[in-house]
């Protein structure tokens, strides 16, 4: 028996519309609908249920709208098809209603091999009315629903309330305009981000007929839990503090050259006043003697020149050589000190030496001015003219005016940590403010002698910056692996906000530089940050002196600001949404929701999605694992996706503690099979590993202990 078309419709209507507004509408549903099942649509499917969708027709085709609650009401009296119930007596009776949320529409655009064939947009443009009829979507209708939108190259999952349908996304729009992941411990968001970057990277495999795709992600791990979870995609480079070369793992190097004068400043909490202006002509001094691989004593004079003209500029404009007794006093020393460092040699040219001796004769007739003077009182004039001098010496040994600040404090040249500990040095020396920086020198000296944090910062002899950028970013073509997995779990906390400040920024920055050297083009670039609330956490933006956390922050901020533009995008993975950053979270066009339980991230989350989209999100604290809500820029309508599963192999080392195995010492596996558990502990070894003990010092201790 076969239904005409009209006949089918009608078999498809559960009830009528009897509230409309623009973000919500109200459906009276009909005594003949479905209770708990529908068996009309092609296939049983559970109806009524909460987020699921429902049609209105339109002048379009449908409107799509999703369940967002359901209730019982009372009636005076049920209202059957095709039967007129008078005479009935008015007793109150229950019926059913729920509210829906409007999506877009559903246009019909023909059929194609026998097949109907809709488009779902996003959007409504017109609303329905009261006494609209409701319809369920037949099988076609709700995968058209649901696999929509263009590209849709990578599967991530299936909808669970929509027939098993695929979900599948567009890279483009998924890693361009940033994503971010969010749940609680246990619900699966590492298997998530490790799943995104497999399924796109096999998906992109395919596409180039095996070959290895021209893709790069770096992802930031302070759990150590990737280093294994992307074995089977080809080449993937591994970063560590402690480096297993039969493993693969190579040595994370971040040298202290990459660092700018922001970072080093939050290390070593310089002052303000006068610790952070040392050191940041010291960084120039030694970035700019860094540039000149064979120094000659003309070209360390004009430095010296160089360092002495912006001396007396920060003393001029403050004022301190004729502002009292005790500023007069030090400039007066300061200034007998920098003479002797004025000293002729053999190789100096005819101009040079005679505008050195110019210098000299100009500086001991100031000093003979004030001979005995108590204080030392300095005119402006006598300070304007020997800034004069000082210049036109600067100029004889090649030195200019653009050249008094020499080059930018921030342009990595390489430098050792010896090298910018005695140019902090001498440019305090310079400064007259040798007693003020003593502390920001402790500091210095403490990453010089941890070893902990040399082998990251300091032994990096050897490491040229296209070196760097080549195995963190990926060389040409990417043809040494698509994948870098920095794993920061073992970076002492005092540099890890630093370590991970400067990899985000020298990324960034490269490909800055890409475009500007590629005439506007880009290199697409994925940086995922795991643990993101721990990095990327909200700071005092008043305060005086940016910690290390700060500006660790302010760097993720500025990626989540600019990046797309320069081809970089980022995936965050956090627990804690509401400690993080508000401008890197507004600045995420999609998200991929998890199980959320806590009232403070929920509340968050409630305020970054539209009002109409609400009601999916009450979903969120009983999602199972496996399970989150894809909504945003990469998904052309908010879904429940049930994730792609991953074998044991391919996860990351997230997994719950196992308990009961190591107390029973036993566990099954998944083909049931019981298997023994032991978990043996040699604390001494630990022990040795974590004091750091040379391995014959450790074996001679542990042979004293077994003849005790």
């Amino acid at each position: 028996m076969s239904f005409s078309p009209i006949a089918y419709a009608d078999s498809l209507r559960i009830g009528s519309i009897d509230f409309v507004s623009p973000d919500e509408i109200k459906v009276l549903l009909d005594i003949e609908a479905p209770d708990n099942l529908a068996l009309n649509t092609g296939t049983p499917r559970p109806f009524p249920r909460i987020n699921g969708y429902v049609l209105v027709p339109s002048d379009e085709g449908y409107l799509v709208a999703q369940v967002e609650w359901i209730t019982i009401e009372r009636s005076q009296y049920p209202k059957r098809k095709g039967m007129q119930d008078f005479g009935l007596v008015d007793l109150p009776y229950p019926l059913r209603k729920m509210s829906l949320n409007p999506l877009g529409g559903l246009c019909y655009e023909g059929e194609q091999q026998g097949k109907e064939i809709y488009s779902f947009r996003r959007g409504v443009e017109a609303y329905p009315t009261v006494g609209d009829p409701v319809l369920l979507p037949t099988q076609i209708q709700l995968r058209a629903i649901v696999e929509s939108g263009e590209n849709r190259r990578v599967k991530i999952g299936i909808s669970p309330l929509a027939a098993n349908a695929e979900v599948k996304v567009d890279p483009d729009r998924m890693f361009g305009r940033h994503l971010a992941v969010l749940g609680n411990t246990g619900s699966g968001k590492s298997c998530s981000v490790a799943g995104l970057i497999r399924w796109s990277m096999e998906a992109a495999r395919h596409a180039r007929d095996g070959a290895d795709p021209n893709a790069r992600f770096i992802v930031l791990d302070p759990n150590g839990e990737y280093a294994k979870a992307f074995d089977g995609l080809g080449k993937v480079r591994v970063f560590a503090v402690e480096p297993k070369p039969e493993s693969g793992i190579k040595q994370l190097q971040v040298p202290l050259w990459f660092w700018n004068s922001a970072e080093w400043s939050a290390f070593t909490q310089a002052s303000a006043k006068a610790q952070r202006p040392t050191l940041i002509q010291a960084l120039r001094s030694v970035r700019d003697g860094a540039a000149e691989a064979a120094a000659t004593p003309s070209h360390d004079l004009r430095r010296y020149l160089r360092t002495l003209v912006a001396a007396i500029h920060v003393d001029k404009s403050s004022g301190n050589p004729w502002k009292g007794s005790g500023q007069a006093k030090g400039f007066r020393d300061r200034l007998i000190r920098w003479n002797e460092g004025l000293v002729e040699h053999d190789s100096f040219n005819n101009a040079e030496t005679a505008a050195l001796t110019v210098l000299n004769q100009k500086i001991a007739q100031v000093l003979g001015a004030h001979q005995g003077d108590w204080p030392a009182i300095f005119t402006r004039q006598e300070i304007v003219d020997l800034l004069d001098t000082l210049v036109q010496a600067h100029a004889a040994f090649g030195g200019s005016d653009t050249d008094i600040l020499p080059i930018d404090a921030d342009v990595p040249r390489a430098f050792t940590g010896d090298q910018l500990l005695r140019s902090v040095e001498a440019n305090a020396e310079l400064l007259g403010v040798s007693e003020y920086v003593e502390t920001m020198l402790m500091r210095i000296r403490t990453i010089l002698s941890d070893s902990r944090m040399k082998t990251i910062t300091g032994n990096a002899e050897g490491v040229t910056l296209h070196e760097w950028l080549a195995n963190t970013i990926g060389d040409d073509q990417a043809s040494n692996g698509t994948i870098t997995v920095i794993d920061l779990s073992l970076v002492p906390a005092e540099v890890v906000h630093i370590v991970t400040a400067v990899i985000a920024r020298m990324t960034l920055e490269s490909l800055q530089r890409y475009r500007q050297l590629n005439h506007g083009k880009t290199l697409p670039t994925v940086l995922v940050m795991e643990e993101a609330h721990t990095f990327i956490k909200r700071y005092q933006d008043d305060a005086e002196n940016q910690n290390s956390a700060a500006i660790c922050c302010q760097v993720f901020e500025k990626i989540a600001r600019e990046g797309r533009k320069f081809g970089l995008g980022l995936v965050l993975s956090s627990q804690r949404p509401s400690e993080l950053s508000p401008t890197v979270l507004s600045q995420c066009n999609s998200y991929l929701l998890h199980r959320i339980s806590n009232d403070r991230d929920q509340e968050l989350v409630h305020k970054l999605v539209p009002d109409n989209l609400r009601g999916l999100l009450r979903d969120l604290p009983s999602l199972p694992s496996r399970h989150a809500i894809l909504l945003g820029w990469a998904s052309e309508l908010p879904v429940l996706v049930q994730m792609n599963a991953l074998p044991d192999g391919q996860r990351p080392k997230s997994d719950d503690p196992d308990f009961w195995a190591v107390w029973s010492g036993e566990a099954a596996d998944e083909s049931g099979q019981v298997n023994a558990v032991k978990r043996d502990v040699n604390w001494k070894a630990i022990a040795d590993d974590w004091q750091q003990l040379p391995a014959a010092a450790a074996t001679d201790d542990a042979e004293s202990d077994t003849n005790d």
